[in-house]
Order: structure tokens, then sequence, then C-alpha cells
């Protein structure tokens, strides 16, 4: 199997910075093999971008996505708009979208369904808060998230992604040692039913990509900050690994 990197770019990047940095991004990673390179940009720069890629080895993935297909629901975006997009990936259930937008893991249980009924790949995000880390309750609340989320589609899980994202990590300049992200990688497979690949998200960099893809519980990453500057993403994408 390929390492899966993947560029989250939050609410950043308008349509030309967007456009602009694909077409360095492509540049730089020219060369690049063995590798499934995803980019994710907003709502608003995912058409220039999808023309940019169009017959590229980069894919297109979504931030977020509503569980209906269409209707009266001001402000969201259907997945099969997403989809006549060129996306091939969309975000389920990003700590911000749980606990600034407060999704509740039945909403991201109702879009994990309907990703999978359109054809789209979800990046399905688990992760603790550093309260819960402190009180011990890491391995509590993934499988919580787990459970609720995957709520009778479980044995379609090898048809999607599980992205552990630890939320203090987020944006904050700390990164879970690559042994404690390997043993919450492990973790979660000891609690899923199929086979599933696993990417760890939390202050990807640079300078410690190399060690997160030493351990053979971690099958990729998902970058935020990162992936927002086409030389940095770049380096991440030709990690270094011995293993």
């Amino acid at each position: 199997m390929e390492p899966i990197i993947a560029g989250n770019w939050k609410m950043n990047m308008g349509p030309g910075e967007s456009r602009e940095l694909v077409i360095k991004l492509l540049q730089l990673v020219s060369d690049v093999q063995n590798r499934e390179i995803i980019v994710i940009p907003p709502f608003t720069s995912l058409p220039g971008v999808a023309e940019v890629l169009c017959n590229t080895k980069i894919k297109l993935g979504a931030q977020n996505m509503h569980w209906e297909r269409g209707g009266a629901y001001t402000g969201e975006i259907s997945g099969l708009f997403l989809k006549s997009l060129g996306c091939e990936y969309v975000i389920i259930g990003h700590s911000e979208r749980r606990h600034i937008m407060l999704e509740p893991d039945e909403w991201l249980n109702r879009k994990l369904k309907t990703a999978l009924d359109i054809g789209l790949i979800s990046i399905f995000c688990v992760g603790e808060t550093a309260q819960e880390r402190e009180q011990g309750m890491t391995q509590q609340v993934i499988e919580r998230q787990l459970n609720q989320g995957l709520r009778g589609i479980e044995n379609e899980v090898h048809k999607m992604i599980i992205a552990y994202e630890p939320v203090w990590a987020i944006g904050s300049g700390k990164t879970a040692t690559p042994k404690s992200a390997a043993e919450v990688h492990k973790f979660i497979r000891s609690k899923l039913k199929k086979p599933v690949t696993i990417l760890y998200g939390g202050s990807v960099k640079p300078e410690n990509v190399d060690a997160l893809m030493q351990e053979e519980e971690i099958d990729g990453v998902l970058v935020g900050g990162a992936s927002l500057k086409p030389e940095s993403f770049a380096r991440i994408i030709k990690f270094e690994s011995k293993r």
C-alpha cells in the first residue's frame, strides 16, 4: 500500500492562491513515485484546483459535506456536488468540526454513510483533547468516537481512511511522539473489524515526518499548516523512511 500524504488547507487559500500552490506543488513532486497525494482546499477553491489537477498524480478532497444529497440546507454542501467537481475524498469529523462547530457523533455517522453510498472516500478523524489525555482517557474517547461514528457500517471501514488527530497537537506545534502515535494507531486497529488505513495528523512538519513514517502502524499523514507552503508540503511528501 502506498503511503498517503494529505494536505488540509482549512479556511486558507482563496481560488487564485490555491491554483498557484498546486501548480508549484506539481513541479516540486514531478519525480515522486509510490505516494498517494491528496490536497483538500476550501470549497470555493475546489473548481480551480480541480482544473489544474486534471490528469495529474495529485488527488482532490473536500473538508466537509452534509449527509443529505440536496434540499433546504442553507450554507451546506452536498457530497454529490463535491463528486461533480472531481473530489474523491472528504474529511468527516475533523476536531474543529467536532469542538468548534459542535458536530455530534450522530451527524458524523450519517455523513459517513452518505459518503459510502455516493462513492466518496471518507477521511474519518478521531482524537482526544489535552484534558482527556491527562486523565488517561485517550482509548476510551477514541473507542466511543469509533463506535458511534461507524455504527451500522463497521464492516465497511476498509473503504475509508481513519485519521488519528490528537486535538491537543493540532496547530499547537506539539506532536505526539512517533511511538505514542503508533500505539494509538495499533489500538484503533484492534477495535475495527476490517483492515484499515490510518493517518496521523497533528502538527506534522518537515522536521518530524521522517520519524513518524518510520513507524509501521502509521500509513501516512494528514497535514495542516505545513501544507500551505509548496516547499514544506513537498518535503513532507518526499519523506525518508528506512522501514
